[in-house]
């Protein structure tokens, strides 16, 4: 009974439940989809609310205004200095293996990418800046849009720190309200293995096995490039900062088979701000950086979209130059930025970067729409793990991590695994 509660193995279950109706009944699995979207609807409606809340606080814990900014210009330059090395990760092995040479396009099932063409032609990176601040704090609410949020939380954060003891009952209330939103997401977390099956059912059932075929081997090299990233990469981030990134991992499993499950870092965003409080990190540092850095830092958007890029030009056979190749990774650090503000995101970004190039066909996009949704599970998993490194390293570097607090979740979670 006790491993029937243990929101790990429900979730697991439910997952591998979804993946077997897809493969066998697929038209059943269709029909699954209204569970894994109102089960990701439930979580974005406290996401907002909890973002706000935690930046605030976070502030306003901090007190004093300069450290807010010496911690927010080390995650910004952490967050540059992480993603542009995760785009040049993905240019590397993606040139390595080549998986996109030899292949025969007109043969290849596509999909329609006209709306992703059409709003990739549009987006600039001044949009994104003039992005960044809402018409009005309710619109931002309205839209659930994390980076509009995420300004407005820093401003009232600052303002409510100027005005010192008398803002003190504003924070007492915020800080009350806060724990009602993490009640919320507890009760949510109930059906979560209900949404996780039937997003992956309809996943599988929607795209189908047949689709992972032709482009079986980008999707075998996305996902070994993100594991050596996390494993290699962070793994040596976190040893340099006296974290192991194993326990981390097995710390955050039910949040990783969370995002597994729906293919979305959001849903384990409210988790995920609790959890790295549990491990160690301040309350001020993670309010400022996990959400920040789900605008920021996304490491395994960025693996995929410089990957997806050079295999597109691979598939049609455009030979980049080492040149063309460098100034296609000065773009992606630009549009790249701008993936958490947009529906629909990656498959933007990476039309607005093939659009910017001129060189690789956009028309391009179409052969990887049907296995696109089986590597977002791989893009948001690597998102997530990122910013949980993020804050540990940020954390570590303002003196405000508990040793003790680590070593009491990291017997915790050794415990739950059965020793």
């Amino acid at each position: 009974m006790r491993l029937f509660r243990n929101l790990t193995f429900r979730v697991l279950v439910a997952i591998s439940i979804g993946v077997a109706l897809g493969v066998f009944s697929p038209d059943t699995a269709k029909s699954m989809h209204p569970l894994g979207d109102t089960f990701i609807a439930l979580v974005k409606m406290v996401i907002g609310p909890i973002i706000f809340l935690t930046i605030t606080l976070g502030i306003a814990n901090m007190a004093d205004l300069k450290k807010v900014g010496t911690v927010g210009l080390k995650a910004l330059v952490y967050f540059e200095i992480v993603t542009t090395f995760a785009l040049a990760i993905g240019l590397v092995v993606v040139n390595i293996t080549k998986p996109g040479a030899g292949l025969d396009v007109s043969s290849m099932a596509k999909g329609d990418v006209s709306q992703y063409a059409a709003q990739g032609k549009e987006m600039r990176f001044t949009d994104f800046l003039t992005h960044i601040v809402p018409s009005s704090p309710v619109d931002a609410f309205a839209k659930g849009d994390i980076l509009q949020i995420v300004f407005f939380a820093v401003l009232f954060g600052i303002a409510l720190t100027s005005t010192g003891d008398y803002g003190k009952p504003v924070v007492d209330f915020l800080d009350r309200v806060l724990q009602v939103f993490f009640r919320i997401t507890a009760m949510i977390m109930v059906v979560a293995p209900i949404g996780a099956f039937g997003a992956m059912a309809f996943t599988v059932g929607n795209f189908g096995v047949k689709a992972l075929l032709p482009l079986g081997r980008l999707m075998l090299d996305v996902y070994l490039t993100m594991f050596l990233f996390v494993f290699l990469v962070l793994g040596l981030v976190c040893r340099m900062y006296g974290f192991r990134i194993l326990r981390f991992l097995r710390f955050i499993k039910e949040e990783i088979l969370l995002v597994l499950g729906t293919s979305s870092s959001e849903v384990a965003l409210p988790r995920m701000l609790t959890k790295m409080e549990q491990y160690g990190c301040a309350r001020p540092i993670v309010g400022l950086v996990i959400p920040a850095g789900y605008s920021f830092n996304l490491d395994g958007t960025s693996i995929y979209l410089s990957m997806a890029s050079i295999f597109i030009a691979q598939a049609f056979g455009v030979d980049l130059s080492i040149p063309q190749q460098l100034s296609l990774l000065a773009i992606l650090m630009l549009t790249s930025k701008g993936a958490a503000g947009v529906t629909g995101s990656g498959f933007i970004v990476l039309a607005s970067t093939l659009a910017a190039t001129r060189t690789v066909p956009v028309e391009g996009l179409a052969i990887v729409l049907g296995v696109d949704r089986f590597m977002s599970e791989a893009r948001a998993i690597v998102n997530l793990i990122g910013n949980g490194v993020a804050t540990l390293v940020i954390s570590r570097t303002e003196n405000a991590f508990d040793d003790e607090l680590m070593a009491a979740a990291d017997r915790g979670a050794r415990a739950a695994n059965g020793g």
